[in-house]
């Protein structure tokens, strides 16, 4: 099967890395992987600003993009979540882009929804070293249903998730929420710090690069230059 990788471009701004893990998850599954090179951004932050007419424009430009693939892989909730979910509100008006939008939309899947749910692939176990806990990204966990899909996975390779308190509970990120409303933001953010540093395992893992900056960022700011934090595909991958 032909698949298409939606990168991100949080992903390939900032960790090119976890594009290059889900990658090679996907290759060694057995897909035909191919990375459009003029994709860009999935419109999510104009469209959480209120900027539709950019937004539609980039939900334009990825449908164009993505729809001759017979999968599109997203490794980020939040971004699978606004072409899966909210793509639909941006082409209400226009019944031509809603047909061509309603054949691609269910071809869209979450990295590890895809994986154990479309080619249910079979990892070997891995040498990944101790426990680690997990922390449920919203978009992925409501809007996309993705919750036991990465701890299977992990189970596979043999990594041990001892649950947080809270672990569906926000990180305080939420794309610009985060920006307009910055204290709020780090108070959500030091609760998941702290439960994250409760679990007694020194490793979190979670599925979107958003999330993992911003709780990466704050435990740096607050001292704790131990805990790791990692995107499953790079646990998965063997790449962490």
């Amino acid at each position: 099967m032909r698949v298409g990788l939606f990168v991100t471009c949080l992903i390939d701004t900032m960790r090119p890395e976890i594009g290059f893990s889900a990658l090679k998850l996907l290759e060694q599954a057995g897909c035909e992987v191919i990375v459009p090179p003029a994709q860009t951004c999935c419109g999510q932050p104009a469209y959480n600003s209120g900027e539709r007419a950019l937004a539609r424009n980039l939900a334009e430009k990825t449908l164009r993009e993505f729809e001759p693939f017979d999968y599109v892989v997203v490794p980020s909730g939040s971004c699978g979540g606004m072409i899966r979910v909210h793509y639909g509100d941006l082409f209400r008006d226009d019944p031509e882009l809603m047909g061509r939008y309603g054949k691609l939309r269910e071809r869209v899947y979450e990295l590890t929804d895809f994986l154990v749910n479309v080619v249910k692939v079979s990892l070997p176990a891995g040498e990944f070293a101790g426990p680690v806990t997990y922390h449920d990204c919203c978009s992925g966990l409501r809007e996309l249903g993705v919750k036991e899909q990465p701890r299977a996975l992990l189970a596979q390779r043999g990594v041990e998730v001892r649950e947080m308190t809270g672990c569906e509970h926000c990180c305080g990120f939420g794309g610009t929420f985060a920006v307009k409303y910055g204290a709020i933001s780090t108070a959500i953010a030091d609760e998941k710090c702290a439960n994250v540093q409760a679990s007694g395992t020194g490793a979190v893992v979670l599925g979107d690069l958003g999330c993992m900056l911003n709780i990466e960022g704050r435990l740096r700011r607050t001292g704790d230059s131990a805990t790791r934090v990692l995107h499953v595909a790079q646990v998965l991958a063997g790449d962490a």
